[in-house]
């Protein structure tokens, strides 16, 4: 038992050597377990014509006819698994798609970066230029970040209902210019007495139409 003992001893120091050794060639760089992150993006074993265009690769033709129905064959990116109609795993497709470019898409079909820096409320209205990208599940040509001119659309908080109940109840004061945030006119109509009932009236049009709105160029809510 003791010599067996003995044999043991240098055979677990040599084991301990061993499973050192290939853990520190793995955290080297050695061998790579990194997953790539568009995986994040792909549901495992769904149906490959529904994954989303950043967990496949499609040999695309530039030369459809705009608007009409055009296919492209496709392949799943590494590490991406998926299936076909009979629940066959497949790496290579058919998609099927409607022939134009990213930046041709409708507005629900992407989300743009929004900007607080112009007037929503101005006339004629304004828009900015901001970069817009293509939702997941969006399929279209070129590239899927592009820039675009969009109209101003953001809120500071101001309600059109509170500012109309506030002009038509306390205009002569002032309340509501004071509400959207136009401190002078508000002064002023405040110790003119509403311009003696005109100003008050006029309001109460301009802001029931929308024409007046808060002093910060934002929409209402």
């Amino acid at each position: 038992m003791a010599p067996a003992v003995v044999l043991l001893r240098p055979l677990c120091r040599l084991c301990r050597v061993v499973l050192f050794l290939s853990q520190f060639y793995i955290l080297s760089g050695g061998e790579s377990t990194d997953i790539p992150p568009y995986v994040m993006k792909c549901p495992s074993n769904g149906l490959c014509s529904r994954l989303p265009a950043d967990c496949i690769d499609c040999k695309t033709n530039f030369s459809c006819v705009y608007g009409k129905p055009v296919t492209f064959d496709c392949t799943v990116k590494p590490s991406v698994t998926c299936v076909d109609p009979d629940f066959k795993s497949q790496k290579s497709f058919v998609l099927n798609m409607t022939c134009r470019f990213c930046w041709q898409l409708p507005e629900a079909d992407y989300e743009c970066v929004s900007s607080s820096n112009c007037r929503a409320v101005s006339c004629p209205r304004q828009r900015y230029a901001t970069n817009c990208t293509v939702r997941d599940h969006i399929h279209c040509l070129g590239n899927r970040t592009f820039l675009k001119m969009v109209y101003c659309n953001w809120t500071g908080g101001y309600k059109w209902s509170t500012a109309l109940a506030l002009s038509i109840t306390l205009g002569g004061f002032g309340a509501d210019r004071f509400y959207l945030g136009q401190w002078r006119e508000g002064l002023g109509k405040l110790f003119s007495f509403g311009g003696l009932g005109i100003w008050t009236l006029i309001d109460v049009l301009l802001i029931g139409v929308g024409y007046v709105g808060p002093a910060d160029g934002s929409l209402y809510i």
